[in-house]
């Protein structure tokens, strides 16, 4: 989600509280466009991370410090000389743009008290931290923009600051009704882009939010919907800056199973579809956001080279398994030589010399067939051709069968292995299946004198009822899980023929109920390459049915006489345990 007015608005109210009064300790510059404060305040010392990265503005507070370069950079020296013990006075955002001021007071060389405002711009590419005195007048910024770079606006040392007004949006939190419903009017797009793209800070999110909320289709342009729609749409938009306006924040996160899809600081009720999780303040929903989201996308780079592995290896066994279909579809006319063989040694006896083919009747079918001869060869050579040709492609069947299941098992077990790197959570994960490879002899093993401690564990879930539900995030998990965790009385689910984990439910001996069954039944079809689908079909047996076949791939297992049941993929509401 972006970084959107209203989020920045939860920030202020946090800072409000936390840092007014405090007075700043350290200053460091991690990066070149980025700051950290150490503040002391009555609340003990906070730090304030401050970034004006292009790419991912962002603002909080945190426990966490980071390494700074041996040298500061000047933008770091002139504010450390300048608000270096400086006591922070307020925290405030003009209309509900995504800009911070902090007003901090402090004594310059010759005792006076003196006033500053450190402003924190948090506009993607425009971002920007800008430091000016108290008329207004800027200092100094951590990046200079200049009339070549830009036209609208220069950030430069001695320039006057202001906010450059180039959407011609309006402030949300003074807009009347005539302003709010003609200035949509006047935008022939979806009515929720028509909201966002006038109305300063609203992002797209929440643009949308606000139609769910009246009940109005956001594809539809403001046009199409009548004056009475179009007041209560602005009534919801009023109801919804409200909470803003009492600060009644409520910050949470947006799970897709395991991973952040979006964060937000008020409700967003049309997100009925992810796991909702609360947090205490908004600093902790932005850290806890962004750290896990750069988790997941350090740990999907880190995978790249394993995918190539299992990738290259699926395409080469996919090509070889069309191959051999090719060939033994070759065979699939094998018995028609026996069958020759048989009626020429049955009818042969009175064909002429030098004779080019036999009509008689198949007692097999009882209808009349031409079998072709050479000529050359007597009809008992013809014959023996036929059986040998059938002889050779019989073998050639049998041969190929086999060879067919092993490249569709090697398939499978490739596809599992997939699977397992699209719900890799962690570098202990990814170590674990590049083991499992190694074992499997798709990468070499390096010799090495120190051995790689394997320390990731399969995911824990617990049921609606109380029962602990166990999720194998690769095959050696699932092995493990199956085969030397589980009790013969515990049960076993998996998505039926596609590639996915093994869900073990402890029972304790105890008749499980159906809700939990069910939430088994989802986990096994969202940790499986069915995920997402509306339906999936999931096999589930008590766990002393299941058998591993002697020389089986990790994660290979037969069963019969299961049960079944169609289940969709949601496990929204099924509580993950952080073990």
């Amino acid at each position: 989600m972006a970084f959107d007015g209203i989020t920045v608005a939860a920030v202020v109210q946090e800072l409000e509280h936390t840092l007014v009064g405090g007075r700043i300790s350290k200053i460091a510059q991690p990066e070149n466009d980025e700051l950290l404060l150490t503040i002391k305040g009555n609340e003990g010392q906070k730090r304030l991370y401050i970034s004006a990265s292009a790419s991912l503005p962002l603002i909080y507070l945190t426990n966490e410090n980071k390494p700074s370069p041996m040298t500061a950079p000047g933008f770091c020296m002139l504010l450390r000389k300048h608000i270096g013990g400086g006591r922070i006075t307020a925290v405030s955002q003009p209309s509900l743009e995504r800009i911070i001021h902090l007003d901090i007071e402090h004594l310059d060389e010759m005792g006076d008290l003196c006033r500053k405002k450190l402003i924190i711009e948090l506009m993607g590419k425009h971002s920007n931290i800008i430091f000016c005195d108290l008329n207004g007048r800027i200092i100094d910024s951590i990046k200079h923009v200049s009339a070549q770079m830009s036209s609208v606006r220069e950030v430069l040392p001695g320039r006057d600051y202001f906010i450059p007004d180039t959407m011609s949006k309006k402030n949300p939190m003074t807009a009347t009704q005539e302003e709010f419903i003609s200035a949509i009017l006047a935008k022939p797009m979806p009515v929720s882009k028509a909201i966002y793209s006038s109305m300063t800070g609203i992002s797209p999110v929440i643009a949308e939010e606000i139609c769910y909320l009246a009940g109005v289709d956001s594809s539809m342009t403001a046009h199409d919907l009548s004056e009475d729609v179009l007041t209560h749409l602005y009534r919801q938009f009023t109801y919804y800056m409200e909470d803003v306006r009492q600060e009644n924040f409520h910050p949470s996160i947006y799970y897709n199973g395991n991973a952040p899809k979006e964060f937000s600081a008020l409700p967003v009720t049309h997100f009925n579809e992810y796991t909702k999780k609360e947090f205490f303040s908004i600093s902790e929903v932005l850290y806890t956001y962004y750290s896990t989201r750069n988790t997941l996308t350090r740990i999907h780079q880190k995978s790249a080279d394993l995918r190539h592995v299992v990738q290259t290896a699926l395409e080469r066994n996919r090509k070889k398994y069309d191959l051999q279909s090719k060939q033994l579809k070759g065979t699939e006319k094998r018995d028609k030589y026996k069958v020759y063989g048989e009626l020429i040694n049955t009818y042969g006896y009175n064909l002429e010399p030098g004779s080019k083919e036999l009509t008689a009747l198949n007692y097999y079918t009882n209808e009349e067939i031409t079998i072709p001869l050479d000529p050359t060869q007597t009809p008992g050579e013809n014959a023996q051709r036929y059986f040998a040709k059938y002889n050779k492609q019989k073998r050639t069947f049998e041969a190929l069968t086999e060879l067919i299941q092993e490249t569709a098992d090697d398939i499978q077990y490739l596809e599992s292995i997939s699977n397992a790197l699209d719900i890799a959570l962690s570098e202990a994960d990814l170590a674990q299946i590049k083991e499992e490879l190694m074992q499997s002899g798709y990468i070499r093993r390096k010799h090495t004198k120190k051995k790689v401690k394997l320390t990731s564990k399969p995911m824990h879930y617990i049921s609606s009822d109380g029962y602990d539900m166990y999720v194998g995030k690769n095959n050696l998990q699932n092995e493990e899980l199956t085969f030397s965790f589980a009790n013969g009385n515990d049960w076993w689910f998996h998505a039926k023929g596609a590639p996915g984990s093994h869900v073990i439910v402890k029972s304790g001996g105890d008749e499980l109920p159906d809700r939990t069954f069910e939430e088994a039944g989802r986990l096994a079809a969202y940790y499986s390459k069915n995920r997402g689908a509306d339906k999936v079909e999931i096999d589930y047996i008590q766990k002393k049915h299941v058998k591993k076949p002697n020389g089986a791939k990790p994660g290979f297992v037969v069963y019969y006489t299961n049960y079944s049941l169609v289940i969709d993929s949601d496990i929204s509401n099924i509580k993950n345990v952080q073990d």
